[in-house]
Protein backbone atom coordinates (compact mmCIF):
# COMPACT_ATOMS: atom_id res chain seq x y z
CA UNK A 1 0.00 0.00 0.00
CA UNK A 2 0.96 3.64 -1.09
CA UNK A 3 0.48 6.30 1.41
CA UNK A 4 1.93 9.53 0.34
CA UNK A 5 1.24 13.12 1.89
CA UNK A 6 1.64 16.54 0.51
CA UNK A 7 1.26 19.76 2.75
CA UNK A 8 1.07 23.59 1.99
CA UNK A 9 3.83 24.96 4.23
CA UNK A 10 1.17 26.51 6.72
CA UNK A 11 -1.44 24.66 8.45
CA UNK A 12 -4.39 26.31 9.58
CA UNK A 13 -6.54 24.79 12.24
CA UNK A 14 -10.14 24.16 11.18
CA UNK A 15 -13.15 24.88 12.20
CA UNK A 16 -16.59 23.71 11.90
CA UNK A 17 -17.73 24.35 8.00
CA UNK A 18 -19.71 27.46 7.12
CA UNK A 19 -22.56 28.10 5.91
CA UNK A 20 -20.72 29.11 2.47
CA UNK A 21 -19.87 25.73 2.09
CA UNK A 22 -20.82 22.47 0.34
CA UNK A 23 -19.61 19.72 2.71
CA UNK A 24 -20.99 16.53 1.52
CA UNK A 25 -23.16 15.18 -1.68
CA UNK A 26 -25.98 17.51 -2.62
CA UNK A 27 -24.67 20.65 -0.42
CA UNK A 28 -24.98 21.09 3.58
CA UNK A 29 -28.39 19.70 4.14
CA UNK A 30 -28.18 16.94 1.32
CA UNK A 31 -31.41 18.49 -0.80
CA UNK A 32 -29.80 19.90 -3.57
CA UNK A 33 -29.95 23.52 -2.55
CA UNK A 34 -27.45 26.45 -2.68
CA UNK A 35 -28.23 28.91 0.11
CA UNK A 36 -26.00 31.88 -1.03
CA UNK A 37 -26.80 35.25 -1.98
CA UNK A 38 -25.04 37.85 -4.32
CA UNK A 39 -24.80 35.19 -7.22
CA UNK A 40 -25.22 35.72 -11.14
CA UNK A 41 -29.07 34.25 -11.95
CA UNK A 42 -28.12 35.16 -15.62
CA UNK A 43 -25.01 34.10 -17.41
CA UNK A 44 -22.55 36.98 -18.74
CA UNK A 45 -22.26 38.85 -21.79
CA UNK A 46 -18.47 37.69 -21.87
CA UNK A 47 -18.75 34.56 -20.35
CA UNK A 48 -17.70 32.96 -16.69
CA UNK A 49 -14.23 33.79 -15.60
CA UNK A 50 -12.24 30.40 -14.18
CA UNK A 51 -10.51 31.05 -11.31
CA UNK A 52 -8.38 27.89 -11.44
CA UNK A 53 -7.73 24.58 -12.72
CA UNK A 54 -5.80 21.57 -11.36
CA UNK A 55 -5.52 18.27 -13.24
CA UNK A 56 -7.05 14.89 -11.91
CA UNK A 57 -7.43 11.87 -12.36
CA UNK A 58 -11.03 9.58 -13.32
CA UNK A 59 -13.46 9.52 -11.01
CA UNK A 60 -17.46 9.65 -11.13
CA UNK A 61 -16.42 11.44 -7.11
CA UNK A 62 -18.29 14.97 -7.16
CA UNK A 63 -16.04 17.53 -5.06
CA UNK A 64 -16.80 18.50 -1.05
CA UNK A 65 -15.83 22.00 0.16
CA UNK A 66 -15.38 22.94 3.77
CA UNK A 67 -13.40 25.77 5.74
CA UNK A 68 -11.61 26.84 2.11
CA UNK A 69 -10.65 23.26 0.96
CA UNK A 70 -11.73 21.18 -1.85
CA UNK A 71 -11.57 17.03 -1.02
CA UNK A 72 -12.19 14.70 -4.32
CA UNK A 73 -11.40 11.46 -4.90
CA UNK A 74 -10.38 10.25 -7.96
CA UNK A 75 -8.33 6.85 -9.93
CA UNK A 76 -4.99 6.79 -11.44
CA UNK A 77 -5.05 3.90 -13.91
CA UNK A 78 -1.97 1.43 -14.37
CA UNK A 79 -3.56 -1.29 -16.52
CA UNK A 80 -6.69 -2.46 -17.89
CA UNK A 81 -9.21 -0.98 -20.25
CA UNK A 82 -12.29 0.78 -19.19
CA UNK A 83 -15.23 -0.89 -21.93
CA UNK A 84 -18.28 0.75 -19.86
CA UNK A 85 -19.97 -2.45 -20.59
CA UNK A 86 -23.36 -2.24 -17.88
CA UNK A 87 -23.46 -6.26 -18.12
CA UNK A 88 -19.47 -7.09 -17.40
CA UNK A 89 -16.87 -5.76 -14.95
CA UNK A 90 -13.65 -4.10 -16.10
CA UNK A 91 -10.03 -5.32 -14.89
CA UNK A 92 -8.10 -2.38 -13.96
CA UNK A 93 -4.98 -2.15 -11.78
CA UNK A 94 -3.35 1.22 -10.18
CA UNK A 95 -3.95 3.24 -6.96
CA UNK A 96 -7.64 5.29 -5.63
CA UNK A 97 -6.23 8.88 -4.27
CA UNK A 98 -7.84 11.06 -1.67
CA UNK A 99 -6.91 15.05 -2.56
CA UNK A 100 -7.22 18.32 -0.49
CA UNK A 101 -6.99 21.30 -2.91
CA UNK A 102 -6.72 24.90 -1.51
CA UNK A 103 -10.03 26.36 -3.12
CA UNK A 104 -8.79 29.58 -3.70
CA UNK A 105 -5.84 28.51 -5.82
CA UNK A 106 -6.47 24.87 -6.81
CA UNK A 107 -3.16 24.20 -5.13
CA UNK A 108 -2.32 21.06 -3.81
CA UNK A 109 -2.53 20.35 0.22
CA UNK A 110 -2.42 16.53 0.68
CA UNK A 111 -3.24 13.09 -0.51
CA UNK A 112 -3.34 9.70 0.28
CA UNK A 113 -3.02 6.96 -2.14
CA UNK A 114 -3.31 3.77 -1.92
CA UNK A 115 -2.99 0.70 -4.51
CA UNK A 116 -6.36 -0.91 -5.56
CA UNK A 117 -7.62 -3.11 -8.41
CA UNK A 118 -10.69 -2.92 -9.95
CA UNK A 119 -13.23 -5.57 -11.46
CA UNK A 120 -16.19 -3.44 -11.12
CA UNK A 121 -18.16 -2.27 -14.47
CA UNK A 122 -18.16 1.59 -15.97
CA UNK A 123 -14.31 1.50 -13.98
CA UNK A 124 -13.38 4.80 -13.90
CA UNK A 125 -13.06 5.59 -10.31
CA UNK A 126 -14.38 6.08 -7.68
CA UNK A 127 -18.25 7.07 -7.13
CA UNK A 128 -18.58 8.98 -3.89
CA UNK A 129 -18.30 12.96 -2.76
CA UNK A 130 -16.37 12.96 0.63
CA UNK A 131 -18.07 13.80 3.72
CA UNK A 132 -16.59 16.44 6.08
CA UNK A 133 -17.59 16.94 9.44
CA UNK A 134 -16.05 18.93 12.66
CA UNK A 135 -12.85 18.69 10.83
CA UNK A 136 -12.73 15.15 9.69
CA UNK A 137 -13.31 13.78 5.85
CA UNK A 138 -14.72 10.59 5.49
CA UNK A 139 -14.20 8.54 1.82
CA UNK A 140 -15.64 5.56 0.80
CA UNK A 141 -13.48 3.29 -2.82
CA UNK A 142 -14.93 1.73 -5.18
CA UNK A 143 -14.14 -1.03 -3.53
CA UNK A 144 -14.75 -0.86 -0.05
CA UNK A 145 -12.21 1.23 1.13
CA UNK A 146 -13.86 3.43 4.12
CA UNK A 147 -11.05 6.02 5.67
CA UNK A 148 -11.38 8.78 8.32
CA UNK A 149 -8.66 12.29 8.17
CA UNK A 150 -7.91 14.67 10.04
CA UNK A 151 -9.16 17.35 7.29
CA UNK A 152 -6.52 19.79 7.92
CA UNK A 153 -3.74 17.29 7.51
CA UNK A 154 -5.13 14.17 5.97
CA UNK A 155 -3.82 11.84 8.99
CA UNK A 156 -5.79 9.24 8.91
CA UNK A 157 -7.62 8.66 12.40
CA UNK A 158 -9.15 5.06 11.29
CA UNK A 159 -10.22 3.25 8.47
CA UNK A 160 -11.92 -0.40 7.78
CA UNK A 161 -12.21 -2.42 4.34
CA UNK A 162 -15.94 -3.50 3.94
CA UNK A 163 -15.10 -6.70 2.43
CA UNK A 164 -12.22 -7.34 5.23
CA UNK A 165 -14.24 -6.43 7.79
CA UNK A 166 -18.24 -7.23 7.22
CA UNK A 167 -17.96 -9.83 3.98
CA UNK A 168 -19.29 -7.08 1.57
CA UNK A 169 -19.00 -7.95 -2.18
CA UNK A 170 -18.71 -4.93 -3.97
CA UNK A 171 -21.56 -4.26 -5.99
CA UNK A 172 -21.16 -4.60 -10.11
CA UNK A 173 -21.03 -0.72 -10.42
CA UNK A 174 -18.89 -0.31 -7.05
CA UNK A 175 -19.76 1.30 -3.47
CA UNK A 176 -21.46 4.07 -4.37
CA UNK A 177 -23.97 5.53 -1.31
CA UNK A 178 -22.14 8.13 0.33
CA UNK A 179 -21.45 8.52 3.62
CA UNK A 180 -24.05 10.25 6.03
CA UNK A 181 -22.84 11.87 9.33
CA UNK A 182 -25.71 12.43 11.85
CA UNK A 183 -25.13 13.59 15.43
CA UNK A 184 -22.22 11.41 16.44
CA UNK A 185 -23.07 8.55 14.27
CA UNK A 186 -21.59 7.90 10.86
CA UNK A 187 -24.46 5.65 8.36
CA UNK A 188 -22.78 3.91 5.39
CA UNK A 189 -24.24 1.06 3.40
CA UNK A 190 -21.74 -1.75 3.38
CA UNK A 191 -23.17 -5.28 2.16
CA UNK A 192 -22.72 -8.72 3.78
CA UNK A 193 -25.12 -10.71 5.77
CA UNK A 194 -26.66 -8.20 8.41
CA UNK A 195 -25.03 -5.59 7.64
CA UNK A 196 -26.34 -3.50 4.73
CA UNK A 197 -26.32 -0.66 6.94
CA UNK A 198 -23.92 -0.16 9.75
CA UNK A 199 -23.27 2.88 12.46
CA UNK A 200 -20.16 3.75 13.60
CA UNK A 201 -18.93 5.99 16.08
CA UNK A 202 -17.93 8.89 13.82
CA UNK A 203 -14.38 9.77 15.55
CA UNK A 204 -13.35 6.14 16.29
CA UNK A 205 -15.23 3.93 13.61
CA UNK A 206 -16.29 2.08 16.42
CA UNK A 207 -19.76 -0.17 15.41
CA UNK A 208 -22.49 1.04 17.08
CA UNK A 209 -24.85 -1.43 15.21
CA UNK A 210 -25.20 -3.09 11.79
CA UNK A 211 -28.85 -4.02 10.43
CA UNK A 212 -30.61 -5.45 7.16
CA UNK A 213 -29.43 -8.19 4.66
CA UNK A 214 -29.89 -8.70 1.37
CA UNK A 215 -28.86 -10.15 -2.12
CA UNK A 216 -27.00 -6.51 -3.04
CA UNK A 217 -26.52 -3.64 -0.50
CA UNK A 218 -27.55 -1.33 -3.72
CA UNK A 219 -26.12 2.22 -4.51
CA UNK A 220 -28.22 4.20 -2.35
CA UNK A 221 -27.53 6.63 0.50
CA UNK A 222 -28.49 6.39 3.93
CA UNK A 223 -30.82 9.17 4.44
CA UNK A 224 -32.09 10.86 7.81
CA UNK A 225 -35.73 12.38 7.91
CA UNK A 226 -38.21 13.25 10.99
CA UNK A 227 -41.47 12.70 10.67
CA UNK A 228 -44.34 13.58 13.67
CA UNK A 229 -40.88 14.38 15.54
CA UNK A 230 -39.75 10.99 15.37
CA UNK A 231 -35.86 10.14 13.44
CA UNK A 232 -35.77 7.79 10.71
CA UNK A 233 -32.95 6.22 8.58
CA UNK A 234 -34.04 5.11 5.20
CA UNK A 235 -32.09 2.61 3.36
CA UNK A 236 -33.22 1.57 -0.07
CA UNK A 237 -31.45 -1.62 -1.40
CA UNK A 238 -32.56 -3.66 -4.02
CA UNK A 239 -34.97 -5.27 -2.59
CA UNK A 240 -37.56 -3.28 -0.15
CA UNK A 241 -37.47 0.01 1.36
CA UNK A 242 -37.06 -0.06 4.77
CA UNK A 243 -37.03 2.51 7.92
CA UNK A 244 -34.74 2.46 10.87
CA UNK A 245 -34.22 3.34 14.24
CA UNK A 246 -31.11 5.28 13.80
CA UNK A 247 -30.11 5.07 17.58
CA UNK A 248 -30.67 0.79 17.65
CA UNK A 249 -31.22 -0.01 14.14
CA UNK A 250 -34.48 -1.30 14.87
CA UNK A 251 -36.76 -1.44 11.95
CA UNK A 252 -40.07 0.49 11.85
CA UNK A 253 -41.44 -0.45 9.01
CA UNK A 254 -40.17 -2.14 5.32
CA UNK A 255 -42.06 -2.30 2.12
CA UNK A 256 -40.81 -4.66 -0.80
CA UNK A 257 -39.76 -1.91 -3.83
CA UNK A 258 -37.36 -3.75 -6.52
CA UNK A 259 -35.94 -1.62 -8.97
CA UNK A 260 -34.98 -3.05 -12.64
CA UNK A 261 -31.27 -4.17 -13.01
CA UNK A 262 -30.68 -3.74 -8.72
CA UNK A 263 -30.89 0.14 -9.52
CA UNK A 264 -31.76 1.55 -5.58
CA UNK A 265 -29.51 4.27 -6.36
CA UNK A 266 -31.38 7.82 -5.90
CA UNK A 267 -32.11 9.09 -2.36
CA UNK A 268 -35.86 9.14 -1.22
CA UNK A 269 -37.22 12.29 -1.16
CA UNK A 270 -39.58 14.03 1.43
CA UNK A 271 -42.42 16.81 1.46
CA UNK A 272 -44.41 17.17 4.18
CA UNK A 273 -45.93 13.72 4.66
CA UNK A 274 -44.90 12.45 1.03
CA UNK A 275 -41.81 10.34 0.43
CA UNK A 276 -41.46 9.86 -3.28
CA UNK A 277 -39.00 6.98 -4.60
CA UNK A 278 -37.39 6.90 -8.09
CA UNK A 279 -35.53 4.45 -9.99
CA UNK A 280 -35.06 2.24 -13.27
CA UNK A 281 -38.71 0.88 -13.31
CA UNK A 282 -39.82 2.20 -9.77
CA UNK A 283 -41.56 5.79 -9.23
CA UNK A 284 -43.41 5.50 -5.68
CA UNK A 285 -44.98 7.81 -3.80
CA UNK A 286 -45.82 6.64 -0.20
CA UNK A 287 -47.37 9.15 2.96
CA UNK A 288 -45.59 8.71 6.28
CA UNK A 289 -47.90 7.91 9.41
CA UNK A 290 -47.39 7.32 12.84
CA UNK A 291 -49.67 4.97 14.90
CA UNK A 292 -49.45 4.94 18.27
CA UNK A 293 -45.79 6.38 18.24
CA UNK A 294 -44.63 4.03 15.68
CA UNK A 295 -43.66 5.34 12.49
CA UNK A 296 -44.88 3.76 9.56
CA UNK A 297 -45.88 4.03 5.60
CA UNK A 298 -49.06 3.88 3.54
CA UNK A 299 -48.62 3.68 -0.43
CA UNK A 300 -50.18 6.45 -2.15
CA UNK A 301 -49.59 5.78 -5.83
CA UNK A 302 -47.40 3.36 -8.36
CA UNK A 303 -46.25 5.43 -11.59
CA UNK A 304 -46.80 3.73 -15.31
CA UNK A 305 -45.01 4.41 -18.75
CA UNK A 306 -46.69 7.21 -19.43
CA UNK A 307 -46.05 9.12 -15.86
CA UNK A 308 -44.21 9.81 -13.52
CA UNK A 309 -40.28 9.87 -13.77
CA UNK A 310 -37.47 7.34 -13.65
CA UNK A 311 -34.16 8.87 -12.74
CA UNK A 312 -30.99 6.75 -12.42
CA UNK A 313 -27.86 9.36 -12.43
CA UNK A 314 -29.81 12.81 -11.95
CA UNK A 315 -30.87 13.49 -8.56
CA UNK A 316 -34.21 13.86 -7.66
CA UNK A 317 -35.16 17.69 -6.02
CA UNK A 318 -38.85 17.49 -4.36
CA UNK A 319 -40.49 20.69 -3.92
CA UNK A 320 -44.15 21.28 -2.48
CA UNK A 321 -45.43 21.84 -6.23
CA UNK A 322 -43.48 19.04 -8.33
CA UNK A 323 -40.77 16.90 -8.43
CA UNK A 324 -38.11 17.32 -10.60
CA UNK A 325 -35.35 14.30 -12.05
CA UNK A 326 -34.40 13.40 -15.27
CA UNK A 327 -35.34 9.91 -16.87
CA UNK A 328 -33.40 7.43 -17.52
CA UNK A 329 -34.79 6.14 -20.26
CA UNK A 330 -35.57 9.18 -22.47
CA UNK A 331 -33.30 11.34 -21.23
CA UNK A 332 -36.06 14.07 -20.59
CA UNK A 333 -35.87 16.00 -17.71
CA UNK A 334 -39.48 15.83 -15.72
CA UNK A 335 -41.97 17.83 -14.05
CA UNK A 336 -44.34 15.41 -12.08
CA UNK A 337 -47.60 16.11 -9.70
CA UNK A 338 -46.93 15.10 -6.27
CA UNK A 339 -50.64 14.25 -5.76
CA UNK A 340 -50.75 11.74 -8.54
CA UNK A 341 -47.81 10.88 -10.68
CA UNK A 342 -48.92 12.39 -13.46
CA UNK A 343 -46.86 14.84 -15.97
CA UNK A 344 -46.60 18.33 -15.84
CA UNK A 345 -44.40 18.27 -18.95
CA UNK A 346 -40.55 17.29 -20.24
CA UNK A 347 -37.80 18.40 -22.49
CA UNK A 348 -34.56 16.85 -23.22
CA UNK A 349 -33.41 20.50 -24.16
CA UNK A 350 -31.47 21.20 -20.99
CA UNK A 351 -29.81 17.29 -20.82
CA UNK A 352 -28.89 16.21 -24.19
CA UNK A 353 -26.65 17.76 -26.82
CA UNK A 354 -29.26 16.61 -29.66
CA UNK A 355 -32.78 16.68 -28.24
CA UNK A 356 -34.19 15.57 -31.40
CA UNK A 357 -33.21 11.80 -29.98
CA UNK A 358 -33.46 9.85 -27.17
CA UNK A 359 -30.83 9.40 -24.78
CA UNK A 360 -30.92 6.77 -22.46
CA UNK A 361 -29.09 7.47 -18.96
CA UNK A 362 -29.34 11.31 -20.02
CA UNK A 363 -28.10 13.03 -16.90
CA UNK A 364 -28.59 16.76 -15.63
CA UNK A 365 -28.02 17.67 -12.04
CA UNK A 366 -30.12 20.19 -10.69
CA UNK A 367 -29.63 22.53 -7.63
CA UNK A 368 -32.23 25.21 -6.64
CA UNK A 369 -31.26 28.44 -5.52
CA UNK A 370 -32.38 29.38 -2.04
CA UNK A 371 -36.13 28.55 -1.92
CA UNK A 372 -36.62 29.74 -5.77
CA UNK A 373 -37.59 28.94 -8.70
CA UNK A 374 -34.10 29.41 -10.34
CA UNK A 375 -31.89 26.37 -10.86
CA UNK A 376 -28.01 26.31 -11.67
CA UNK A 377 -28.31 23.21 -14.07
CA UNK A 378 -24.73 20.94 -14.91
CA UNK A 379 -25.50 18.51 -17.81
CA UNK A 380 -23.73 15.80 -18.99
CA UNK A 381 -21.84 17.45 -21.95
CA UNK A 382 -21.02 20.13 -19.72
CA UNK A 383 -23.19 23.10 -20.09
CA UNK A 384 -23.84 25.29 -16.95
CA UNK A 385 -27.35 26.38 -17.42
CA UNK A 386 -30.02 28.82 -15.53
CA UNK A 387 -33.49 28.20 -16.11
CA UNK A 388 -36.94 28.71 -13.80
CA UNK A 389 -38.45 25.49 -12.99
CA UNK A 390 -42.26 25.34 -12.33
CA UNK A 391 -45.28 23.26 -12.80
CA UNK A 392 -45.93 25.47 -15.75
CA UNK A 393 -42.50 24.58 -17.73
CA UNK A 394 -39.12 25.59 -18.58
CA UNK A 395 -37.66 28.26 -18.49
CA UNK A 396 -34.14 29.03 -19.55
CA UNK A 397 -32.53 32.02 -18.74
CA UNK A 398 -29.11 31.27 -20.14
CA UNK A 399 -26.70 28.76 -20.49
CA UNK A 400 -22.27 28.31 -20.91
CA UNK A 401 -19.85 25.78 -21.51
CA UNK A 402 -17.76 24.87 -18.45
CA UNK A 403 -15.82 21.41 -19.13
CA UNK A 404 -15.63 18.43 -21.87
CA UNK A 405 -17.17 15.63 -21.12
CA UNK A 406 -14.64 13.13 -21.14
CA UNK A 407 -16.95 9.50 -20.66
CA UNK A 408 -19.14 7.98 -22.31
CA UNK A 409 -22.17 6.32 -21.86
CA UNK A 410 -21.36 2.77 -22.81
CA UNK A 411 -19.28 0.63 -24.62
CA UNK A 412 -20.14 1.82 -28.19
CA UNK A 413 -19.42 5.28 -27.17
CA UNK A 414 -23.02 6.79 -28.11
CA UNK A 415 -22.01 9.70 -25.93
CA UNK A 416 -19.96 11.39 -24.39
CA UNK A 417 -20.44 12.62 -20.93
CA UNK A 418 -19.95 13.88 -17.18
CA UNK A 419 -21.28 12.01 -14.74
CA UNK A 420 -20.14 13.63 -11.58
CA UNK A 421 -22.39 16.03 -9.92
CA UNK A 422 -20.91 19.77 -9.04
CA UNK A 423 -20.31 21.72 -5.85
CA UNK A 424 -21.51 25.23 -4.93
CA UNK A 425 -19.36 27.09 -2.65
CA UNK A 426 -18.19 30.59 -1.61
CA UNK A 427 -20.50 32.20 -4.52
CA UNK A 428 -17.63 29.92 -7.03
CA UNK A 429 -19.26 26.71 -9.04
CA UNK A 430 -16.49 23.77 -8.29
CA UNK A 431 -16.80 21.00 -11.48
CA UNK A 432 -14.77 17.81 -12.71
CA UNK A 433 -13.95 15.58 -15.51
CA UNK A 434 -11.83 13.08 -15.21
CA UNK A 435 -9.07 14.76 -16.47
CA UNK A 436 -9.26 18.03 -14.19
CA UNK A 437 -11.27 19.86 -11.66
CA UNK A 438 -12.39 23.86 -12.33
CA UNK A 439 -13.63 26.37 -9.84
CA UNK A 440 -15.68 29.27 -12.10
CA UNK A 441 -16.68 32.65 -10.17
CA UNK A 442 -19.71 33.02 -9.85
CA UNK A 443 -19.93 35.89 -7.55
CA UNK A 444 -22.46 38.66 -9.15
CA UNK A 445 -20.07 41.62 -8.50
CA UNK A 446 -17.43 40.20 -10.19
CA UNK A 447 -19.26 40.92 -13.64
Amino acid sequence: MKHTLLFSSILLLIPGTLAADWPQWLGPNGDSVWQEEDVITQIPGGGLRTKWESAVGLGYSGPAIANGRVYLMDYILEDGAIANNAGAPDQLSGSERVICLDAETGKLLWQHTYDRSYLISYGSGPRTTPTIVDGKVYTLGTEGDFFCFEAKSGRIIWSKQFSEAYGAKTPIWGHSAHPSVYQDTLYSIVGGEGSIVVALDKDTGEEKWRALTAGSQGYCPPTILTHDGIEQLIIWHPESINSLNPKTGEVYWSEPLRPNFGGSIQAPRKQGSLLFVGGPGIASMFKLVTRDGIPGVEPVWKGNSRDAVYPVNSPIVFTEEAIYSVDSGTGAMISVSPKDGSRFWETAEPVLEDPSKRGRHGTAFLTRHNDSDTYYIINEIGDLILAELTPSGYRELGRTHVIDPTNSTNAGGTRNVIWSHPAFADKTLFVRNDEKIIAIDLNAKNY
